[in-house]
C-alpha cells in the first residue's frame, strides 16, 4: 500500500531499527536497498543532504533512451525525472541522435551513494552521456563495457572535434525546459555556446553552469517538483533573481583567472578551512529526518 507522507511521522515511532544505524554510514545504508520505499512520490532534503520516497526505475531500454552502468542500480528517480528523461530524448532524436544515454539518477531510495557523486540524492539529478547513440539494442554487458566521449581537449582550453551542433542544441533543449534548474557542463562547452549563441535567444544560458569533470556527460538538475514541500531548491544567483543576464562574462573571466592561469601559488594565502563532512561522511542522523522512514519502509 502507498503510505503519504503524512504518514511519516507515524512510522518515525516504530522505526527504532534505523534509530539504532544511526551511526553508520548513511551511503552504506541506502546504497544496500534494491528497491523503492511504498510511499508516494516526494524529493525530501537538498539534492546533496536528502532521500527519497516512491520512486520509479526508468525503464532499461525505451524507444529513444537506453540506462547505462546498470550494475549500479541507480536508474530511479522521482517521476518528473523520468518524464523528462523520456521528453528530452525524443527531442534528441530531431538533432539527429538515435536517442540518449542515461548515466546516473539516484538509489532506489535516494540518499547518499557508496562511491561518486556529492549529489543525486532525492531523484532530481540526472546524468546525461555526450555519446551519441548508435544503438539503442546495447546488452546488459555492453553497457557495462562502453564508455562516453569527452568534447574538451587534453589541455581544457577548448572543445575538441566531438563537440557538435547537436550538442548545443541538447544542452539549450534541456536548459529551457521549465522543469529544469540548471545544467552543468564542462567550462569549454559553456563559452562556445556564449559564444555561437543568438543575441535574442540568450536567456537560456544563465541555467548552463560550468564545472569539473563533466566534459563526457552533463547534469541536469531540476527543479522541486509541486507539492513536494520536505525538498529544498536550490538557492538561485543573482543574476536569476533579476531575470537577466547569461553568466558568459562571469564564466570566461572565472574560467581564465581561477583555472587556466591560476594566482601565483607563492602569494600570501588565507588560513585553510578546517575539512567539511560530505556525503560518504553522513549518518542517517545527518539527513531529514523522514529519511528513517524512507529507510525503513518496505
Amino acid at each position: 500500500m502507498v503510505r503519504t507522507l503524512a504518514s511519516l511521522a507515524l512510522i518515525l515511532a516504530i522505526a527504532a531499527p534505523a534509530a539504532a544505524a544511526a551511526e553508520e554510514k548513511a551511503n552504506r545504508l541506502f546504497g544496500a536497498v534494491r528497491t523503492a520505499s511504498a510511499h508516494e512520490p516526494h524529493a525530501i532534503g537538498s539534492y546533496a543532504k536528502g532521500c527519497a520516497a516512491g520512486l520509479v526505475q526508468l525503464p532499461e531500454t525505451g524507444p529513444t533512451w537506453q540506462a547505462m552502468r546498470l550494475s549500479r542500480n541507480r536508474n530511479w528517480g522521482h517521476p518528473v525525472a523520468i518524464q523528462f528523461i523520456q521528453d528530452l530524448s525524443r527531442e534528441a532524436t530531431r538533432h539527429g541522435w538515435a536517442g540518449l544515454y542515461i548515466g546516473d539518477i539516484s538509489q532506489p531510495r535516494g540518499g547518499p551513494m557508496t562511491s561518486g557523486h556529492n549529489s543525486h540524492q532525492i531523484g532530481l539529478d540526472i546524468d546525461i552521456w555526450m555519446l551519441p547513440p548508435r544503438r539503442l539494442d546495447l546488452s546488459r554487458a555492453e553497457r557495462e563495457r562502453i564508455s562516453s566521449i569527452s568534447v574538451r581537449t587534453d589541455d581544457q582550453r577548448s572543445l575538441n572535434g566531438n563537440w557538435t551542433a547537436a550538442h548545443h542544441a541538447i544542452l539549450r533543449a534541456a536548459a529551457s525546459d521549465p522543469r529544469v534548474d540548471r545544467v552543468f557542463v564542462t567550462p569549454p562547452a559553456k563559452i562556445e555556446m556564449c559564444r555561437t549563441a543568438t543575441r535574442r535567444d540568450r536567456e537560456w544560458l544563465q541555467k548552463i553552469r560550468p564545472i569539473y569533470g563533466h566534459d563526457t556527460h552533463f547534469h541536469v538538475r531540476l527543479k522541486c517538483p509541486p507539492g513536494n514541500r520536505l525538498c529544498e531548491t536550490q538557492t538561485p544567483t543573482v543574476r536569476e533573481l533579476s531575470k537577466g543576464g547569461d553568466g558568459c562574462d562571469e564564466t570566461l573571466m572565472w574560467w581564465v583567472t581561477d583555472f587556466l592561469e591560476p594566482p601565483d601559488p607563492n602569494a600570501p594565502r588565507p588560513d585553510p578551512e578546517p575539512p567539511r563532512r560530505g556525503p560518504r561522511d553522513y549518518t542517517l542522523a545527518d539527513l531529514p529526518s523522514q529519511c528513517r522512514s524512507v529507510l525503513s519502509s518496505p
